[in-house]
């Protein structure tokens, strides 16, 4: 049994790698401390073949002359080493009647033998011996422990079926995993076999087992688990004894390392749910310790570990995969008591929030991490919590801090997973807009996501015109000197992404009402009355830029004169990047558009698909771009050829792309 001399935990006690074992002090017993036996491993032997010689145990004359190493026989059979028995292929000669493992009395090597059969394997039987006689001693020592390793398990599992007392039942399962522990056989079904052994056992008697000899259960199944996953069987006893034992040191001392292997290595918990409610059961007895929710944060800090980068790429799918079905069956259960019209008395509603707050905390911890974040942010992109989490207000209050974490981050993939995941779908972007269902703030964090997405590649008109329906939220942050509200104007203004005379009147009474906000309209009349100088009719038709031309060179000589009839631009070998396509969409008559080895990408390649709408060539040999900007170039409805050469280009985005008239793609990475 353990000695416990503290049954609680504080979670200033827990060390940066997590490790409970400095803070409390467990006497565990010897047995789950077996010695990993040394000297050379060998792969369990089912089935082989190898010469039999059978001696048989009798005084007679004759029979000592017939066994005598002189009339000595060898025969070769292909031995099985079956589950109850050892049998050969051919049941004939000295294998005809095959040798069971509850007649087996001893297995040893034979030391001294014949100069020409050195390598033997000895089975004692009632009437006799069976001699197996290997090549070597290595094939001669893999039958010895294969051989004992079977008769092992055939022992133990008749014994553990038989057993009868809780004690006897807990002594044999230790004699069980010790044999597995020190057998120098090296296969999957050493460990396996116990498991699943142990699994049909609790089942059967789980109900009669008291917490001591449970306890003995856990410590002897411990060094199994190093290398293991529990079976759903022990999963579901561990489970039993986090809820009916929370503030048991067995929980932090032995459950912890199995937690962390299922969180590192577990690749699929729909096929394993009784190991995640085992996970869900160890967190919800953390977060019963002393400042449990301090404790349960250590955890989740613990399983990204010290350096920058998460080492194990499953944690973070597993630790939101525990807190989506944790959330979902917190108001399966809320609905189901409500249904059920049960009293306060028998619904503890604060132990409910407790464990709601547990798992929303975790995600907390979970985006704070600057590797973790996307991952995060794709996963609960979808929203994939239940109608009745989406509603309650102290859920999406405490789920702000995950959002906002995700929505400051400057990576472009990360914010923009705030959006719909399709179009259509509403994202956290709508959930927290002034006036939906989860703002409570009057629209400080839907400002940040705001402030956040215009400084992305979201300043686009696609982007704009999918937010006009939330005109009434933005200018009212506008006329609360929300910087970010205001550009949003400015930039549907600019853009036209915005239909009807009287509402861009509001919207351009809004910015004047306040003192940025004339700045920022001034500012942007200023650039429209530059836009329709270089819009004016005249200037050159044709236009090749000199060979390593900037971006800042294309910006002033498109602001020296008129450039109304340009239709044809070469930006080749210059070099521009994406940034030069805000001046590129000014060029209203433009149809031939040359950016042959120039570093424009897929913004650019995003902005100039929704405003040149009278391209028809376009030439991108040799630049960045990807699956990702060239899928926006259908809306480019005027575009006939196009040159992909030496770009990295999918066959499935070039199947898109065959409505054009023509399509170069020689020397693509993916054709």
């Amino acid at each position: 049994m353990t000695t416990i001399q503290n049954s609680t935990m504080n979670a200033a006690t827990f060390d940066a790698s997590f490790k409970p074992a400095s803070v409390v002090s467990v006497q565990i017993p010897a047995v789950c401390k077996v010695p990993v036996p040394t000297g050379p491993r060998h792969k369990l032997i089912t089935e082989a073949d190898v010469q039999v010689c059978r001696l048989n145990h009798t005084r007679t004359i004759v029979s000592k002359i017939m066994n005598s190493r002189y009339l000595r026989r060898w025969e070769s059979h292909r031995i099985i080493l079956d589950h109850n028995e050892i049998r050969s292929s051919t049941p004939v000669g000295f294998m005809e009647l095959a040798v069971p493992y509850s007649s087996i009395e001893d297995v040893h090597i034979v030391s001294r033998w014949d100069a020409g059969q050195k390598f033997c394997l000895r089975i004692t039987v009632p009437d006799g011996s069976l001699l197996l006689q290997a090549n070597n001693a290595y094939i001669r020592d893999q039958w010895l422990y294969s051989v004992q390793w079977k008769r092992h398990i055939f022992r133990s599992e008749r014994l553990l079926k038989n057993a009868r007392r809780p004690e006897i039942l807990v002594k044999e399962i230790k004699n069980l995993i010790d044999g597995s522990l020190m057998t120098p056989i090296q296969d999957p079904s050493v460990y396996r076999f116990p498991l699943d052994l142990v699994s049909d056992l609790l089942q059967q008697n789980d109900e009669f087992l008291s917490k001591e000899l449970q306890e003995s259960i856990i410590i002897a199944l411990t060094p199994l688990l190093e290398k293991n996953h529990p079976t759903q069987e022990i999963c579901e006893f561990f489970s039993k004894h986090c809820k009916n034992s929370p503030r048991s040191t067995l929980v932090i001392e032995l459950f912890t390392p199995v937690v962390h292997r299922i969180l590192k290595h577990n690749t699929d918990f729909g096929k394993y749910p009784r190991m995640r409610t085992f996970v869900q059961e160890y967190i919800q007895a953390l977060n019963c310790q002393n400042d449990g929710l301090k404790v349960v944060r250590a955890l989740v800090k613990s399983m990204h570990g010290t350096t920058s980068t998460c080492p194990h790429p499953r944690v973070l799918p597993n630790l939101v995969a525990v807190c989506l079905a944790a959330i979902y069956n917190c108001y399966e259960e809320r609905k189901l008591i409500m249904h059920n019209n049960l009293t306060r008395e028998q619904f503890d509603h604060t132990e409910w929030e407790n464990k709601l707050l547990c798992y929303v905390s975790m995600m907390e911890v979970m985006s704070e991490f600057d590797d973790w974040r996307y991952v995060l942010g794709s996963l609960l992109q979808p929203i994939p919590f239940p109608d009745d989490a989406i509603t309650d207000s102290l859920f999406t209050s405490r789920m702000k801090v995950t959002i906002h974490n995700v929505s400051s981050d400057e990576s472009c993939g990360v914010h923009q997973t705030l959006l719909g995941i399709r179009e259509g779908k509403e994202g956290w972007f709508h959930l927290y807009c002034p006036g939906g269902i989860a703002c409570d703030d009057d629209g400080q964090l839907w400002g940040v996501m705001l402030n956040t997405l215009m400084k992305c590649c979201c300043r686009r008109k696609k982007f704009l015109m999918s937010i006009s329906k939330m005109l009434g939220p933005i200018m009212l942050l506008a006329l609360r000197d929300n910087m970010a509200a205001m550009e949003v104007l400015c930039a549907m203004l600019e853009l036209e992404a915005v239909e009807g005379h009287d509402m861009k009147m509001q919207m351009i009474t809004t910015l004047q009402s306040t003192c940025e906000g004339k700045r920022m309209y001034a500012q942007l009349c200023e650039r429209q009355i530059a836009i329709k100088e270089i819009q004016q009719k005249g200037g050159p038709k044709k236009l090749t830029l000199p060979s390593k031309s900037t971006d800042v060179d294309l910006t002033r000589m498109l602001s020296s004169g008129s450039f109304g009839n340009l239709e044809c631009l070469s930006l080749a070998f210059t070099q521009v990047t994406s940034a030069c396509a805000a001046d590129l969409i000014k060029l209203p008559s433009l149809r031939y558009l040359n950016l042959w080895s120039t570093q424009f990408g897929d913004q650019g390649l995003q902005i100039i698909s929704e405003h040149l709408q009278k391209l028809q060539v376009l030439n991108l040999c040799e630049t960045p771009v990807t699956d990702k900007g060239l899928s926006c170039l259908a809306a480019m409805k005027s575009l006939r050829k196009l040159n992909l050469n030496s770009t990295n280009l999918s066959a499935l985005t070039f199947e898109g792309l065959k409505y054009l008239k023509s399509v170069s793609i020689n020397y693509t990475s993916q054709q």
